[in-house]
C-alpha cells in the first residue's frame, strides 16, 4: 500500500497581520468619513479582529462579521454571489436562507501567496464603500508577498 499523507497543512491569518489590515481599513474609513464596522476572521471563520467605529449602525456589527465569514467560508468575495445566482430562481430564493451568508459587496477572502488565510467584512456604508475599505486593508498583504 502506498504511503498516504494523512494530514493537510493550512495557514491562518496572524493577529499581527489582522491588526495591520485593521489599521489600513480604519484609515480608509476615516477618509470616507463613515462609521463602519470591520471584521477580520481566520480561515475557518473565527473572529480574529473586530472594530465598530463610534457611531457605526448596530446592524453593521453582525453584517460585517457575516460578510467576513461568508468570504472565508466560500473563498469568494461576497459581491460575486448575486450575479452568480440572480438568474437561477431556486438557488436565489433558497441560498439566501443560509445562515451567515451575505450576497452583496463588502466581504473578501484574505489570501497570502494564493492560499486562503481568512476573510474581511465591512459594513456601515453603501456596499461599494464597504468594498473600498476592504480593498484598502487587502493592500497590506502586498507588502509581504
Amino acid at each position: 500500500m502506498e504511503n498516504l499523507k494523512t494530514t493537510v497543512e493550512t495557514k491562518n491569518i496572524s493577529l499581527a497581520l489582522a491588526n495591520k489590515m485593521m489599521e489600513a481599513a480604519l484609515e480608509k474609513a476615516a477618509e470616507l468619513g463613515i462609521p463602519f464596522s470591520i471584521a477580520i476572521v481566520d480561515r475557518p471563520g473565527n473572529l480574529k479582529a473586530f472594530t465598530a467605529v463610534d457611531g457605526a449602525p448596530v446592524l453593521s456589527i453582525e453584517i460585517a462579521q457575516n460578510k467576513a465569514f461568508s468570504a472565508a467560508a466560500y473563498n469568494r468575495p461576497t459581491h460575486e454571489w448575486y450575479d452568480k445566482i440572480k438568474n437561477d430562481p431556486p438557488l436565489l430564493h433558497g441560498i439566501v436562507h443560509t445562515e451567515r451568508l451575505v450576497i452583496f459587496g463588502g466581504g473578501f477572502p484574505i489570501k497570502f501567496k494564493g492560499e486562503l488565510i481568512g476573510g474581511i467584512g465591512v459594513s456601515g456604508g453603501h456596499y461599494t464603500q464597504d468594498m473600498q475599505v476592504c480593498e484598502a486593508a487587502l493592500e497590506v498583504i502586498k507588502e509581504y508577498e
